[in-house]
């Protein structure tokens, strides 16, 4: 099976992942917007127990905007987000899942995402194509 790499951007905090993604998915809404510093952010998704993560961590609780409950874990040294989980109350396919932003992989290029979801709020000059399921 294979095992990928993702870090931090001084490698204090790593994870590691088995297998492929259950999903990739390019997301719009404000706080991944915020949190990547750029106009999306895309992250691959596993179930927990595909996850191995070595370092130490803080933690950040948001809200997000689907009224899910998601913590951040990033480094306390360089503030790099490495991965988070999400307490899905109101959206329970996301519980037991670890997402990872594909920009932590040492191989980004990977996966491409075949979600683009809270688009009503995607910058009117980004258009994400290929096979990809699309929602508002």
């Amino acid at each position: 099976m294979t095992e990928r790499a993702a870090s931090c951007r001084c490698g204090q905090l790593k994870a590691a992942v088995t297998g492929k993604p259950v999903r990739v998915s390019a997301c719009h809404c404000l706080n991944c917007k915020k949190r990547s510093g750029s106009a999306f952010a895309v992250q691959a998704r596993w179930p927990s127990d595909r996850v191995r993560v070595e370092g130490e961590s803080k933690t950040f609780v948001k809200v997000a905007d689907s009224g899910n409950r998601a913590t951040f874990h990033f480094c306390p040294d360089c503030g790099s987000d490495v991965y988070y989980d999400i307490d899905g109350k109101f959206d329970d396919k996301f519980n037991g899942l670890i997402a990872i932003p594909l920009g932590a992989f040492d191989d980004p290029y990977f996966a491409a995402p075949s979600f683009s979801v809270w688009e009503e709020r995607k910058c009117g000059w980004v258009e994400i194509t290929g096979d990809v399921e699309h929602s508002r």
